[in-house]
């Protein structure tokens, strides 16, 4: 009944579509998305996100002014949901959490919290970033993504909690730390120190915090996985909201395609150490040597 309701639902956009299996697992199929551009192949000799470009598009959000924006948000041209938004960083067309401006980041995190809280009573708002090619990006001008599923969709997200002993690094709105279930080398999450509250309900201060946080982190993890290593992360959409991040160089193989089982070959216990110790002060060279990262890429 509930499958049968969502169809009824996506199918009046014909762009897409959502199936639940006999498991409860479900698929969207949105065979439009093939032809969304991707400058990797070409197919996109003109940057859509850049400046001149972006403004044609069905704009739902800015920062700045009507002559300038800093963070532009428009409708996903290619969307596989009803609701489907690109979330541009900045009129730079190369720098993102790492290179920008702490403020600029801040302002990215204001704006998924202002569309997050525009959506969040249309159903599961949930926002992501895919950075380099191997995490799905297709066009590298620097954005994140914000998709509303429906409410009575039963997502089956991880929410990890912190285990009693584990270590972490202390910020002071966040736990970093590196769960013990992790399903990808090098995974970490970021713990708001106030729980269940909802990722709209984040405050200045959290903000603040979270930008300088992503920029330290992506950075050292850039050190130790290679210049603009590939990454993805999302926000947890439910009450307990945390932020994810996953390095993408990892292959998944057949076993783990095949029973949904995750093969990690890098110990969680190493990826916080090796963050508690560059966190606060890199040491680029010893990164680039005894911290380079050496998991295995396929199982």
């Amino acid at each position: 009944m509930l499958a049968f309701f969502i169809e009824i639902i996506l199918n009046k956009y014909m762009d897409y579509k959502l199936i639940e299996d006999e498991g409860g697992r479900w698929t969207i199929l949105a065979p439009k998305r093939a032809k969304r551009p991707n400058e990797a192949t070409g197919t996109e000799p003109t940057c859509p996100f850049c400046v001149g470009m972006v403004e044609g598009r069905e704009e739902v959000f800015r920062i700045g002014n009507k002559d300038a924006w800093r963070v532009i948000v428009v409708k996903n041209s290619f969307p596989f949901a009803p609701i489907h938004e690109v979330i541009v960083h900045s009129p730079d067309h190369h720098k993102s959490f790492d290179e920008l401006p702490i403020n600029q980041s801040e302002e990215i995190l204001k704006a998924y919290r202002e569309r997050f809280n525009t959506h969040k009573d249309q159903g599961a708002v949930i926002i992501f970033n895919n950075h380099g090619e191997p995490s799905g990006e297709s066009l590298p001008h620097p954005h994140s993504q914000l998709v509303v599923l429906p409410a009575n969709l039963k997502l089956n997200l991880a929410h990890h909690e912190i285990s009693k002993g584990s270590k972490t690094k202390e910020t002071p709105y966040f736990s970093i730390f590196a769960p013990t279930e992790s399903q990808w080398p090098d995974e970490v999450w970021f713990y708001p120190k106030e729980r269940n509250k909802l990722f709209g309900e984040i405050s200045d201060g959290q903000i603040r915090d979270l930008a300088k946080n992503l920029y330290r982190l992506i950075q050292i993890m850039d050190l130790r996985h290679g210049h603009e290593f590939p990454y993805n992360f999302i926000i947890y959409p439910y009450k307990d909201w945390y932020l994810r991040l996953v390095p993408r160089y990892k292959i998944i193989g057949g076993f783990e395609v095949g029973t949904g089982v995750f093969v990690n070959t890098q110990d969680p216990k190493e990826t916080i150490e090796f963050i508690i110790e560059h966190f606060d002060a890199p040491d680029e060279q010893k990164i680039k040597s005894a911290h380079k990262a050496s998991y295995r890429r396929g199982v």
